[in-house]
C-alpha cells in the first residue's frame, strides 16, 4: 500500500479589511480645528441676517431664516470661551447648519468649513477632564489625531445642548 502525504493546502492571505471611514466637516475655533461627522449637517452658507432674540443665553445669537426654516444661531467660541480677548467676529460669516434629534441649529464659524475624511481608528475617546463634569450628556465624540501631528476636536452635535438650553432655543414651544 502507498503511502499518502497530506499536505496542508498553503493558506490564503488575509485580505485586509478597508478601514472604516469617517467623514467630517471641519472649521476653526478659536485656533484649533473642530469637526462635525458630515451626516449631522445639512448645510454650509453665508450667515444670513440674525435677529436678536430676548432672553437668550449669550451664545444665541439669535435666529435667521434660512431657506424658509426658522433656525437659532449659535456661537460656539463664546459658548466655550475660546475667542481670544479683543477678537471679534469677521463681517463676513459662515453657518453650518447642523440637526440634531428633533431641531436644527446654525454655528457661526469664522472660514469656509472643508470637508476632511480619515479612518474612524484615528479618534480617540475625549479625556474626561476636558469635558464639563456638570454636563449628563459629553458632548465631545473624541479627539482625532492625525500623521501631522495636529488634532481635530470631534462634536456630537446631538449632545451639545442640554435639554434646558434646547427648550429655551428661539421659536422652540416647550412641550406640556
Amino acid at each position: 500500500m502507498a503511502e499518502i502525504e497530506l499536505v496542508s493546502p498553503t493558506p490564503k492571505p488575509e485580505r485586509a479589511k478597508p478601514a472604516e471611514l469617517v467623514q467630517l466637516i471641519v472649521f476653526r475655533l478659536g485656533d484649533e480645528d473642530y469637526g462635525i461627522r458630515i451626516e449631522q449637517v445639512k448645510e454650509v452658507t453665508v450667515t444670513p441676517e440674525v435677529a436678536r432674540m430676548p432672553k437668550t443665553p449669550p451664545f444665541i445669537k439669535g435666529i435667521a431664516n434660512l431657506r424658509g426654516d426658522i433656525i437659532a444661531i449659535l456661537d460656539l467660541e463664546e459658548r466655550f470661551r475660546l475667542r481670544p480677548v479683543g477678537r471679534e467676529l469677521p463681517e463676513r460669516t459662515y453657518t453650518v447648519a447642523v440637526e440634531a434629534a428633533d431641531y436644527t441649529l446654525g454655528l457661526v464659524v469664522r472660514e469656509v468649513p472643508r470637508p476632511f475624511t480619515l479612518p474612524v481608528s484615528q479618534i480617540e475617546p475625549a479625556p474626561e477632564f476636558v469635558q464639563d463634569s456638570s454636563t449628563r450628556d459629553k458632548y465631545l465624540e473624541g479627539i482625532a489625531k492625525l500623521p501631522d501631528g495636529n488634532i481635530i476636536i470631534v462634536l456630537d452635535m446631538r449632545k451639545l445642548l442640554t435639554p434646558s438650553e434646547v427648550m429655551r432655543l428661539p421659536g422652540k414651544v416647550a412641550s406640556s
